[in-house]
């Protein structure tokens, strides 16, 4: 092989790495963010889970993540609006992140 193949290499690598990290820190915030919101719905314990889980396969009907905050804003009604949902799936992701790299 050539340098260029193997350059060439290493960069897709380096990408399937990246969207796979990306790719479960969404995963990861999905998660975080809809145990928050469990909280704010009274769940908890094993219904907190189930319900985080809705979460994470909201994000799966559409690219990007207004599927998921579409699900929160309609499940938490007036216990929080867009602005708030959308500033807690920035924190989470920023926590999301943080445990995965604490992880690896």
């Amino acid at each position: 092989m050539s340098t260029f193949d193997d350059r060439e290499n290493a960069f897709e690598n380096k990408f399937a790495h990246d969207e796979n990290m990306r790719f479960k820190a969404e995963v990861r915030r999905n998660k975080l963010v809809g145990l928050w919101a469990a909280g704010l719905l009274g769940k908890s314990g094993d219904d907190a889970e189930a319900y985080a889980k809705e979460v994470i396969n909201s994000d799966f009907e559409e690219a990007g993540i207004e599927d998921v905050v579409r699900k929160l804003s309609g499940d938490l009604g007036d216990k929080a609006d867009d602005a708030m949902i959308r500033a807690k799936m920035e924190e989470m992701l920023i926590v999301a992140k943080g445990q995965l790299v604490s992880e690896s």
